[in-house]
């Protein structure tokens, strides 16, 4: 009887298996969309997990990426565990921070760009950085642009500010493509030398918004 029958039991297997999979699956897309925050033509903005610490790491420890950063690269992977716990925290305390940005077109992790709170001149930054295979192509100005709009619309921020070295032209030049103005030139951090200093507040950016 039991052979006559085998096929059932086979079957069966094979449904519990699906049944399996798919509510993991589904599960783990339903978690994805939770931590989406912004969407844009081409990206997706999302918070940071430790999910993302391989392609953090890889963002990191590329000296191209750190150049104009005033940070050395990162030699662990314990280190960028530390930093996103950092960052999920901020979430929590201030409700943004440094976000994932997602390519659509190749559901692929391509950097980070968000907001950060510096304490010590009460400003909130804007920043960005990106793997270099994807640089030249629009992404920074993009997650740019709707940051601040999701700053300013949706967080009710009054005033961003966005900081680079004085070296670092390509990132001057997207403060500048996404309606920022000069602020001023003051050091980053004490002891530095002075970095330039762009600022922008919602009646601004509509202002300089380009037609």
């Amino acid at each position: 009887m039991f052979r006559k029958f085998w096929w059932i039991s086979l079957l069966l297997s094979f449904l519990a298996i699906l049944v399996f999979y798919t509510t993991n699956h589904t599960q783990t897309v339903i978690t994805y969309k939770v931590n989406i925050l912004i969407e844009t033509e081409r990206l997706i903005v999302r918070e940071i997990t430790l999910s993302d610490k391989e392609c953090l790491f890889k963002l990191h420890t590329n000296p191209e990426v750190q150049l104009y950063t005033g940070e050395p690269v990162v030699e662990s992977i314990e280190e960028i565990e530390k930093a996103i716990k950092s960052r999920i925290n901020n979430y929590k305390k201030y409700g943004y921070g440094r976000w994932a940005t997602i390519l659509k077109s190749e559901m692929q992790f391509v950097g980070w760009a968000g907001l950060a709170y510096l304490p010590e001149f009460d400003e909130i930054d804007l920043g960005y950085r990106f793997l270099p295979e994807y640089w030249g192509l629009g992404i920074a100005t993009e997650a740019s642009q709707a940051i601040l709009k999701y700053g300013f619309d949706q967080l009710k921020l009054e005033k961003i500010v966005a900081i680079a070295m004085k070296e670092n032209k390509a990132s001057i030049r997207v403060m500048e493509k996404v309606g920022m103005e000069f602020y001023k030139f003051a050091p980053y951090e004490l002891g530095s030398e002075d970095a330039v200093w762009y600022w922008c507040d919602k009646k601004r950016i509509a202002k300089n918004k380009p037609h």
